[in-house]
């Protein structure tokens, strides 16, 4: 798994309040579609991301796409910032809960 990958499953797990979890505790196919919500983002946006920090990235697609009070808009990257929020904004919006022994998401 990547740093983008990584740091977004930690932001999605703080995020719910489930930060006492990790990437282990993510039931299969809601871990299979975070990875690859996570490499899609990062294929269509390659050009956008090459710059960046991609840790934050991860962390900032999360935020995004959930319509947090923060993420790429407010990391004054300018229009940058704007144009990664149009993208992760594409994204459904999701939520993460724990169940059954595991986290779920949808």
């Amino acid at each position: 798994m990547d740093d983008f990958t990584k740091a977004y499953i930690v932001c999605l797990l703080w995020s719910n309040e489930l930060d006492e979890y990790t990437a282990d505790d993510i039931e299969k196919e809601s871990l299979e579609g975070i990875i690859e919500d996570c490499k899609q983002f990062q294929e269509d946006n390659a050009e956008h991301l090459s710059e960046l920090d991609l840790t934050q990235c991860g962390h900032d697609f999360c935020l995004t796409r959930n319509h947090h009070g923060a993420g790429f808009w407010d990391r004054g990257l300018g229009e940058l910032g704007q144009t990664l929020t149009r993208a992760a904004e594409e994204y459904n919006e999701f939520t993460a809960f724990f169940e059954n022994g595991k986290v779920y998401v949808e």
